[in-house]
């Protein structure tokens, strides 16, 4: 496992200093002895020095100065903060007590007043660290620097106060500077200054520094001092070095609440779930600590991402805060909120918002999180407008939550709102308002969010740069997409453009490419294979039916363990079934742990896909006997199931559409109804399909009324054709597919002038007809034809075979189809347009190129046409060879003047 440090604005990876080992936790904390130092020097990188070698190289600002003593300085019992302490057993006249009641009361004049008093007398180092301290306090880091400047001889606590407020403040670099000034002037730190220079390292998450202070930590023997290791177990649990943090902890001599909480916390974020409440029973155990309440919270929220396990214990984690009575502490609360998000439901979240004594900003924001992920938007909106307070993540909170929940409109609305109220606008809220703009795809709303984030200057920004391309994706401006690819810097991480570009160009049916890339991704050392792209290429791997790929991506994420992930199990599912694997993928899902619902509808398209309709319905009665509930993507592939069954089981499908309501709460949509029409129209009962559209309770759009057309041409039914194909025109004028099908309804009845017509306003509007295209996988490589093709390097030989195949196919008595060419010619030039469709040219070279006996595998974009699926009936006789087709209508088998669909398809 690689320890990552991640930005804290952008969350880009930025380091990668050590690896954590795989038996790390084979021995429980409670095995090891209290003082035991267990060698792991082997696997740290760079290792933690244990002791003082003469070559130990330190920068020369941590280099103590010849007037001071190496030797240890005497250690004091401090408080958590770093901040030095004051004297309050003084009399109540005294300078220093005066100071601290102006600090505990925010009274800015009596420090000034005590200041003006002080000023007068000789100076008192003791009493101007007191003022530093009291300014401090008050928030006046300038009367704070003033009197610091003032000092002939500021001493390591005056400077301490100054670096810890620094650091604390959002000036961390100033900090640093600070410390490295005090080094220069021959003063030696103590254990609040390694604290407080400790404390802008992990702000910063410079880890590079931090080797160094530890370094030095070291060579003044400072690693007794609890709260300097707890500072070092925080800065190494921030970057990632959970080694690190262990290392610490085994050789730490006494341990406090924070040291176990830091390690609680570290195992949290690493996923190291059981570990980490592993640990908390160890601490109870061990060194019989109490805990408080950043311990519950830890804890919580492993239970909100622990698996199956996790409610059990997130539950005896709720009572035992309730135990120690921080039933009314507001940041436990605020965990249970996240927790029960996660893992409960919604009434459970708003039962326990409801009785929360003390809520604030982030309380708030937790609920309309929470609202947001259970989908209840209208919910989360009035929360928000009842929220006493905003700040910027609670807007962030709502704009995140629209877009999860695809209401892109209203994410930049919201946004648009942001920025007219001024609000603070981070990488989060634009990363979220470029999602929420992609997911709109409007070109032009693109363009203008693009130019904002350029003027805004986070263009440069590795996430909000990455998130442009994605969006760029998704309004088609794959030239926008491909230039900010192409300009990412060489020495910045690329795993995540490589991702979004990948899934671009699958996004835009660019397969080649997004193959292609993937490839060169895979050479590059810095490129991770995770569950998103391989996901992606398994998808892609099913489109095209490039099986031998998909089998190596399903060894690599087996390999790896991605196949733990649901999403990608399922494509894997798909992809075998896409490529006529059935066998395959009833065997991968099988022997899968965990199905969801998707799962189950992967296995029912695939059956569907292959047209064996008595096998879908029997993994739908499967579903139903394990109280699986479907979706309205499940009860799609039910209804399509019937046309592969028999017409005898006509009124069974009747009978599921119409409890599709009533029992399983689906309304049936227009993609259902056409579903239904299509297996009415498959069965030949073109007047009642009709008549369901016409009765439909809404109007029906043209993907119902196509079903119905496809069905009058599988039947040669022209009078309810015509009807149909007029329907179409009245409900989709503007679609390209309706400008053909209107050219092609004229060229029919020879009406050739008007044909062209119809086909000139297509030029002129700029709409243009999906291409029907054909293709082959030969040698790893995909070998695509379109009709009439002569670009692939073997045109004459593939068209010499063509020509071959032809005549033997008209002797065995092969007759052309002309009327599938609509076009104005004369009876040769139409049968010249119909012998090299795409689809016979592509089965030509896959006869050219695969040994005889073997069977040829095609794959086509769009419906085969009638006269193919007769000529390839005819080649299956003459070749005796088996020829697989998958067309959009699913898989075709031609074997011996047979094919598998009946003709019907």
């Amino acid at each position: 496992m690689e320890a990552v440090i991640h930005h804290p604005a952008t969350g880009a990876a930025a380091f990668s200093p050590c690896s954590l080992p795989e038996t790390l936790f084979s021995r429980r904390v409670s095995d090891l002895p209290r003082r035991s130092k267990p060698d792991i020097s082997s696997f740290l990188s760079p290792p933690i020095p244990k002791t003082k070698p003469q070559n130990l190289r330190l920068s020369p600002q941590f280099l103590p100065s010849p007037s001071t003593s190496p030797s240890k300085r005497p250690l004091l019992d401090p408080p958590l903060t770093s901040e030095p302490s004051i004297k309050t057993d003084l009399p109540s006249n005294d300078y220093s007590h005066l100071l601290l009641l102006s600090a505990r009361y925010g009274d800015v004049e009596l420090a000034k007043a005590v200041h003006a008093s002080i000023f007068k007398h000789e100076e008192d180092t003791y009493l101007s660290n007191a003022l530093i301290v009291a300014y401090l306090k008050l928030g006046r880091i300038d009367f704070a620097r003033r009197v610091f400047k003032n000092m002939s001889s500021p001493d390591v606590v005056s400077y301490t106060a100054l670096i810890s407020d620094l650091a604390k403040s959002n000036r961390e670099n100033e900090a640093i500077e600070l410390f490295l000034e005090m080094r220069g002037s021959g003063i030696e730190p103590n254990e609040h200054s390694f604290v407080a220079l400790l404390t802008a390292c992990i702000r910063l998450l410079n880890l590079e520094l931090g080797l160094q202070v530890h370094a030095f930590v070291l060579k003044l023997d400072f690693l007794d001092s609890t709260y300097v290791v707890n500072a070092l177990m925080g800065l190494y649990s921030n970057c990632g070095c959970l080694n690190f943090v262990i290392e610490l902890f085994y050789d730490m001599p006494v341990r406090d609440i924070v040291s176990w909480n830091t390690v609680i916390s570290s195992l949290v974020k690493k996923g190291m779930y059981d570990e980490a409440f592993e640990s908390f029973r160890d601490m109870l155990r061990i060194d019989g600590l109490r805990v408080d309440h950043f311990t519950i919270s830890s804890l919580l929220a492993s239970a909100a991402s622990a698996g199956r396990s996790g409610m059990t214990e997130g539950r005896e984690i709720q009572s035992c805060a309730i135990k120690l009575g921080f039933e009314s502490n507001l940041s436990v609360n605020n965990a249970l909120i996240r927790f029960y998000t996660k893992r409960g439901s919604v009434d459970d979240v708003t039962l326990l918002f409801e009785m929360m004594p003390e809520k604030d900003v982030f309380t708030w924001t937790e609920m309309i999180t929470a609202y947001m992920e259970f989908g209840l938007v209208d919910l989360a909106v009035e929360t928000f407008d009842m929220m006493p307070d905003r700040t910027c993540e609670s807007y962030n909170a709502l704009l995140a939550g629209y877009c999860r929940n695809n209401k892109g409109l209203r994410a930049l609305n919201l946004f648009c709102d942001m920025v007219e109220e001024g609000i603070e606008l981070n990488d989060f809220t634009l990363t979220s308002a470029i999602n929420a703009c992609g997911s709109v795809m409007q070109k032009s709303t693109s363009e203008q969010i693009h130019a904002f984030i350029l003027k805004f200057g986070c263009a440069r920004n590795s996430h909000v740069e990455a998130a442009l391309l994605d969006m760029c994706t998704w309004c088609e401006r794959m030239a926008d997409a491909e230039n900010i690819f192409l300009r990412w810097p060489k020495d910045r991480e690329r795993t995540i453009v490589l991702t979004a570009m990948i899934c671009g160009y699958a996004r835009n049916r660019q397969l080649d490419q997004a193959i292609s890339l993937f490839c060169q991704g895979q050479s590059e050392e810095s490129f991770v294979l995770d569950e998103v792209v391989a996901t992606t290429m398994l998808s892609i791997c099913g489109l095209l039916g490039f099986r031998k790929f998909g089998v190596q991506l399903h060894c690599f994420s087996t390999k790896y363990g991605l196949l733990n992930d649901t999403k990608m199990a399922n494509a894997t599912i798909s992809m075998y079934a896409k490529c006529g694997q059935m066998e395959a993928a009833i065997k991968f899902f099988d022997a899968m742990l965990v199905h969801d619902t998707v799962s189950w509808n992967s296995l029912l398209a695939g059956h569907v896909l292959h047209r064996q309709g008595d096998e879908a319905l029997a993994v739908w009665m499967k579903m139903e006997s394990l109280g699986v509930q479907p979706d309205t993507v499940t009860c799609l592939f039910i209804i399509s199931a019937y046309r592969y069954t028999g017409s005898d089981l006509i009124d069974c499908c009747h009978r599921f559409f119409s409890s599709m309501e009533s029992r399983y709460q689906i309304k049936p949509t227009s993609e259902h109804y056409a579903n239904l029409v299509g297996v009415l129209g498959h069965w030949g009962l073109l007047k009642e399909a009709e008549a369901i559209i016409l009765k439909m309770h809404f109007v029906p759009k043209a993907a119902a009324w196509r079903a119905l057309l496809d069905s009058c041409r599988v039947h040669q039914n022209a009078a309810i054709g015509k009807r149909v194909a007029k329907e179409i025109l009245h409900v989709e004028p503007q679609d390209p597919s309706m400008f053909i099908l209107k050219s092609n309804l004229y060229s029919a009845s020879g009406r050739w002038h008007c044909s062209d017509t119809v086909r000139e306003k297509m030029r002129e509007k700029g709409l243009r007809k999906f291409p029907g295209q054909s293709w082959i996988i030969h040698q790893n490589r995909i070998h695509s034809f379109f009709a009439r093709d002569t670009s692939h390097p073997q045109s004459k030989d593939i068209y010499s075979g063509l020509q071959i195949l032809l005549l033997e196919c008209l002797k065995a008595g092969y007759v052309p189809d002309t009327s599938f060419v609509l076009h104005e010619a004369e009876e040769h030039q139409k049968k010249d347009f119909l012998f090299y469709h795409s689809a016979k040219l592509a089965m030509t070279f896959g006869l050219l190129m695969t040994k005889p006996g073997k069977p040829v595998r095609i794959f086509k974009n769009i419906l085969l046409c009638g006269d193919c699926h007769t000529f390839f009936k005819n080649v299956s006789v003459v070749t005796k060879r088996e020829i697989y087709v998958r067309d959009s209508s699913g898989f075709h088998c031609f074997s011996n003047g047979k094919c598998s669909c009946k003709d019907q398809w």
